[in-house]
């Protein structure tokens, strides 16, 4: 027998169809084993320890869920007597990863062997199997430093980022909200310039007036002293064309130029390109792009979705060209397109499998029973793949200037007809309204062309300049793949984990970064970018790790060296950080001096801050200052957890928050002290023991009764733990105490 071990259980139900019997096809859900989680046993910094030759060797931990689910698979081997072992994880980096920790996990069985496919078909598996190799060590040690390095960042900077109650900063994450927040900053800084138009339309073709020409002191210019000759701020003399027009109802043909476009196809889908296409043709949000196309894969009906090359086999191309030829004909063939990242000498691309295709390219469209999500992104991939095999659409176009009677302003409009479609063609779900006939009128000088006006033609437009777009998911993974930042596996999380940390929020498909996210990228970042050029979260920086990551896939340099080079860049980094924060003091303590000072007399504040306010004061001032006020008799202000948790005590017990505060002499809640000995602990202690008296909740009544019924006594054997006979005398106190009582003697009989 034997073993096979992919990643998804989807995977595995159809590579199991493939092989039959004398096979074992299991999935092992993703990541089995990684770096130890945050706060377990090994999750210290210590992990980072190796000689400078070396990587570090962390005890790596089983991800959740996993050991169970590992350990049965293992029983299940022996018991079947499995003597081969073929780990089949994704053929990417992270999958090389995953199957390096099968590997050791699987190391008693007498053969194990690494096979990988970039598409799911019989032919595919067959050929992974006869080809079967070692685990890559050069990928497996890729995987490991890009662990390293994220959770050496994560661990370090989200410490430093806490004093803003900031929830984490991340090695790409943190970049990536830079670009959403500085647009956001441009689209405040953003002053709007009016403006008026006009344009109308005669026999399909949009006509405008030019107004100014670029000499003309009038002349409209945006921000950036882009010329637009068909805008004028001046609303009478658009008002005016208006009239004429209407009044005129034709036009009279001044020139017309002729001339030809060509439109090429798009090569075949890379993962962002997808992302960027089922965004603006669908509608689809990158998350709900991503899962489909994994079900695609999956299934077997497309080749790998985490890539970022362009290429793809001469056999797919062959057979999609065949198709294409018996069902549009010899014209229709182009002879394939090649994008920027399938030519040699690019950077910044992984190439270790091919674009996103179908599988069978040569069937045109699936007749599986399928879902609807599934069929949609797939015909979208299928025609992106069989355009990138067709010829170009070719239009033909005609620039027309013309005039009418008492307007002195030119007329422009270019008339385009479609005279050959191309790939177009197997887009015609997508291309919609193509005009594929020239104008009924003639297209030669002095010829005539009515205008039929109506109440929107001939039309004024009048606007101001927008601010520049934010950022969409789409178009931030399109940053993110420009500047060479994040890879196609980490695309999607990152937007996920921004969403998750609410540093953005998605707004009608638009990323618009919070307080907290602005906070990140302007308070904290720059305590790490204001150095140079290369500080940790800069883009660069960030850009040229990712490269070093693929060096070391490519063995073209060494891992641990790549390694300690970042370890002694971030140390020197995070150290310049924490002593220009020393120097600053945080909003945290500048709150904390306000509210200790807010009582204060003139005399006392001239003796403490010498004429300063908070804000002004250095760090080592604001530490000095804080410790002589609390020093001297100073308070504490209590937290905000203190006042919430007195609020929720008072409404339980049904006191008002006056009567309460006269337990410690005060006329005000917020004039309580902080601290463990401050008057907010004595307010809580008082509740706290008060609260105890209060009847139990329904919810400890129903645990009794359900406790007493699973240990099979009687309930009042169970109340007799707090000394009552009754359950109507039970209080939370006693109810506490009983629930306590019985799962520490339970816990013990486990022990036994």
């Amino acid at each position: 027998m034997k073993l096979m071990i992919l990643e998804s259980g989807a995977k595995a139900k159809t590579v199991k169809k493939y092989l039959g019997k004398g096979w074992i096809v299991q999935a092992c859900g993703g990541h089995v084993q990684d770096l130890p989680s945050k706060g377990s046993k090994g999750s210290s910094k210590s992990m980072w320890k190796s000689e400078k030759d070396t990587l570090p060797e962390p005890p790596w931990g089983w991800t959740s869920g996993a050991e169970k689910k590992i350990k049965e698979m293992i029983k299940k081997a022996k018991k079947s007597n499995v003597d081969e072992v073929y780990i089949a994880t994704d053929p990417d980096r992270e999958g090389e990863f995953i199957a390096w920790r099968l590997s050791i996990i699987f190391s008693d069985f007498d053969s194990q062997k690494r096979v990988t496919f970039n598409e799911i078909t019989e032919k595919s598996v067959n050929e992974a199997i006869n080809q079967a190799r070692e685990i890559d060590t050069a990928l497996v040690d890729s995987a490991k430093v890009r662990r390293f390095m994220d959770r050496l960042v994560g661990f370090e900077c989200s410490r430093f980022s806490r004093s803003w109650k900031l929830a984490s900063m991340g090695r790409v994450q943190t970049p990536t909200l830079g670009f959403i927040v500085d647009r956001e900053l441009l689209r405040e800084k953003h002053v709007p310039i009016n403006y008026h138009s006009v344009n109308f339309n005669s026999d399909n073709v949009n006509f405008k007036i030019r107004f100014h020409e670029k000499g003309d002191p009038e002349a409209w210019l945006d921000d950036d002293g882009k010329h637009f000759p068909d805008r004028t701020f001046d609303e009478e003399l658009a008002n005016n064309s208006i009239k004429i027009l209407n009044k005129n109802m034709k036009i009279e043909i001044v020139s017309v130029k002729e001339g030809k476009s060509n439109r090429s196809p798009k090569p075949p889908f890379t993962t962002d390109t997808m992302l960027q296409a089922a965004s603006s043709t669908l509608g689809w949000s990158v998350s709900r792009t991503s899962s489909v196309a994994g079900e695609l894969y999956n299934s077997g009906h497309v080749t790998y979705i985490r890539t970022d090359s362009t290429r793809t086999n001469k056999e797919a191309r062959d057979a999609v060209k065949k198709l294409i030829k018996e069902k549009y004909g010899e014209k229709f063939l182009g002879e394939g397109v090649l994008g920027p990242d399938a030519k040699k000498g690019s950077s910044n691309v992984q190439d270790a499998h091919e674009a996103i295709r179908p599988t069978r390219p040569e069937i045109g469209e699936l007749t599986e029973d399928i879902n609807g999500d599934l069929k949609t992104l797939y015909k979208l991939i299928w025609a992106r793949f069989a355009g990138s095999q067709m010829s170009n659409s070719i239009r033909e176009t005609r620039k027309i200037e013309a005039k009418t009677e008492n307007l002195e302003k030119k007329i422009t409009g270019t008339a385009t007809w479609r005279t050959h479609p191309g790939w177009e063609i197997v887009y015609i779900d997508y291309h919609k309204n193509v005009i594929e006939n020239p104008p009924s009128y003639k297209l030669k000088n002095g010829a005539e062309w009515k205008i039929i006006c109506d109440s929107e033609n001939p039309q004024l437009v009048s606007d101001e300049t927008k601010p520049p777009r934010r950022y969409s998911e789409s178009s931030i993974v399109q940053q993110m793949k420009k500047v060479g930042i994040g890879r196609p596996s980490t695309y999607v999380s990152t937007i996920q984990t921004l969403n998750k940390r609410k540093y953005v929020e998605n707004s009608s498909g638009s990323l618009v970064p919070t307080d907290a996210g602005k906070t990140m990228w302007l308070e904290v970042v720059p305590f790490y970018n204001e150095q140079d050029s290369k500080g940790l979260f800069n883009s660069d920086f960030t850009a040229k790790m990712e490269l070093n990551l693929d060096t070391i896939e490519d063995s073209t340099q060494s891992a641990p060296k790549i390694w300690h080079d970042f370890v002694e860049d971030f140390d020197r980094m995070n150290g310049n950080a924490k002593t220009k924060k020393r120097s600053i003091p945080s909003k945290r303590q500048i709150e904390l001096l306000n509210n200790l000072i807010r009582n204060m007399n003139e005399e006392d504040l001239e003796n403490y801050l010498h004429g300063k306010k908070p804000q002004d004061l250095t760090g080592d001032e604001m530490r000095e200052t804080l410790d002589l006020i609390i020093k001297e008799g100073g308070d504490f202000p209590a937290s905000d957890k203190q006042i919430n948790l007195i609020i929720k005590l008072s409404d339980q017990l049904g006191y008002k928050l006056e009567d309460v505060c006269k337990i410690v002499n005060i006329d005000d809640i917020n004039n309580l002290t902080g601290g463990k000995d401050g008057t907010a602990s004595r307010v809580i202690d008082q509740l706290i023991t008060e609260s105890q008296s209060l009847p139990a909740t329904e919810s400890q009544v129903k645990l009794i009764n359900k406790i007493a019924n699973r240990e099979e006594v009687p309930l009042s054997d169970i109340l007799s733990i707090a000394d009552i006979v009754s359950i109507e005398e039970l209080t939370k106190k006693d109810a506490s105490k009983i629930i306590d009582t019985v799962m520490k003697k339970n816990k013990k009989s486990r022990k036994k």
